[in-house]
C-alpha cells in the first residue's frame, strides 16, 4: 500500500489529448513551509503562460506534504523558450529558488503518442 496522499489535478479535468508531436515540460518540486506569496504568484504565472504562443495547457497536483508535479504542454520548443525567457516568469523562478522550493527538477520531453478516455454518462 502507498502512503501517498493524492491531490486532484488543477481544474475540473485533465488537459485534452492533442495531436502529436508536442512537448511536455514536467516540473516536480518539493515546497518549503509557508506561502510567502506562492499562491498569488502561481495564479499569475498560470494566467501569463496562457499568452505564450504554442501553450496547450497544464495539469498540476500537489500533496499536502509539499510535493508537487506540474506538466505544461507546448506545441513546440519555441513556446517553451518564450516562457523560459519571459521576464516575470524569470523573476518568479528566482524568488522561488530563494523562498518556495527545497528542491525541484525540470524535464522536457517530446510527446510521440497521446490518447485519452472519458466515461460516457447517461
Amino acid at each position: 500500500m502507498s502512503d501517498h496522499h493524492v491531490a486532484p489535478v488543477s481544474g475540473p479535468v485533465p488537459v485534452a489529448v492533442r495531436q502529436p508531436p508536442y512537448y511536455a515540460v514536467v516540473f516536480t518540486s518539493l515546497r518549503t513551509e509557508g506561502d510567502e506569496g506562492y499562491g498569488e504568484t502561481a495564479e499569475r504565472m498560470g494566467e501569463l503562460v496562457k499568452g505564450i504562443p504554442g501553450f496547450l495547457g497544464e495539469d498540476s497536483a500537489r500533496e499536502p506534504g509539499g510535493l508537487g508535479i506540474t506538466v505544461a504542454y507546448f506545441r513546440d520548443l519555441a513556446g517553451i523558450e518564450a516562457w523560459r525567457a519571459h521576464a516575470e516568469h524569470r523573476a518568479a523562478k528566482a524568488y522561488g529558488r530563494e523562498h518556495w522550493y527545497e528542491r525541484y527538477s525540470l524535464h522536457i520531453a517530446r510527446v510521440e503518442h497521446s490518447h485519452g478516455f472519458e466515461r460516457a454518462h447517461g
